[in-house]
C-alpha cells in the first residue's frame, strides 16, 4: 500500500510538470505597432504599422548566398547562436536538430540560425559544425556574415545579440527560436531550451500552416 501511495505522488509530481500545449486557432502577428495619424479632414485615424523584417545577404556553411526572397512563403524558424558557446547553445542546437528531423521531409519548413561570433564563426567552421548535426543547407542554414548586420538583423528579431568579454565565451544572446511567416512576419517566441516548447512550436506550425497553405498544408 505504502508503495501504491508513494506511486501515485510520484504520478501526480510528473503530471504537475508536464505543460499542456496550447491549442490556438490562429496566431497573433508580432512586433506590430499603432499610432494616430489624421485623415484629409483633420480627423485622427488610428494605423498600424506591420513590423517586418528587411532584406538580408548572408552566407551559410556551404557557400550558398543566403537571402531573405528564400523565405517567401515558407515557414521558417529562427534562432541566434555561436559554435563554441559553453551555456545553452548545446540544448538550442539539439532541440532545433529534433525539429529539423521532424519536419525534414516538409519543403515548406525552413531554419536559420545566425553566428554572432563573425571572426570565429567562419564558413569551413559551420560547415564541420552542420556535418557533425548531419543537416543539408537546403534545410537549414547556418549563416554568418558583417557583423553590423548579423546583429541588425538581431534587434529587427527583437532578439539579443552582442559581445560581452564577461560573458562565458564572450558572448550574450537571446535563447530564443522564433517563429516567422512567408511574409517576413515574426508569430511566435520560444524558449530554445525547453522540451514543452518545442512541442508548442509543432502546434503552432500546424496552425500556421492552415493560415497560409489551407486545411491540408499543400
Amino acid at each position: 500500500m505504502k508503495y501504491l501511495i508513494y506511486f501515485g505522488l510520484l504520478l501526480g509530481f510528473i503530471s504537475s510538470c508536464i505543460q499542456p500545449v496550447e491549442e490556438k486557432d490562429e496566431l497573433p502577428i508580432l512586433g506590430n505597432k499603432e499610432r494616430v495619424t489624421t485623415d484629409m479632414d483633420g480627423n485622427p485615424v488610428l494605423d498600424t504599422i506591420e513590423l517586418t523584417i528587411t532584406d538580408f545577404e548572408f552566407i551559410d556553411q556551404d557557400s550558398n548566398k543566403v537571402v531573405s526572397g528564400l523565405f517567401k512563403n515558407k515557414i521558417y524558424l529562427v534562432d541566434f547562436f555561436f559554435t563554441h558557446c559553453p551555456t545553452i547553445c548545446p540544448t538550442m542546437t539539439r532541440n532545433m536538430a529534433g525539429l529539423y528531423d521532424f519536419y525534414e521531409n516538409d519543403p515548406n519548413i525552413l531554419f536559420l540560425s545566425h553566428s554572432i561570433d563573425v571572426r570565429n564563426d567562419t564558413v569551413p567552421r559551420l560547415k564541420e559544425y552542420a556535418g557533425k548535426l548531419g543537416i543539408s543547407s537546403a534545410k537549414w542554414h547556418m549563416v554568418t556574415g558583417e557583423r553590423d548586420e548579423i546583429y541588425r538583423i538581431a534587434e529587427e528579431y527583437m532578439a539579443t545579440a552582442d559581445e560581452d568579454p564577461n560573458a562565458p565565451g564572450g558572448f550574450v544572446h537571446s535563447g530564443a527560436f522564433i517563429l516567422m511567416d512567408g511574409k517576413h512576419r515574426i508569430r511566435g517566441y520560444y524558449d530554445g531550451t525547453l522540451e514543452e516548447d518545442m512541442l508548442q512550436i509543432k502546434a503552432d506550425i500546424e496552425v500556421l500552416k492552415k493560415e497560409m497553405y489551407g486545411e491540408a498544408g499543400d
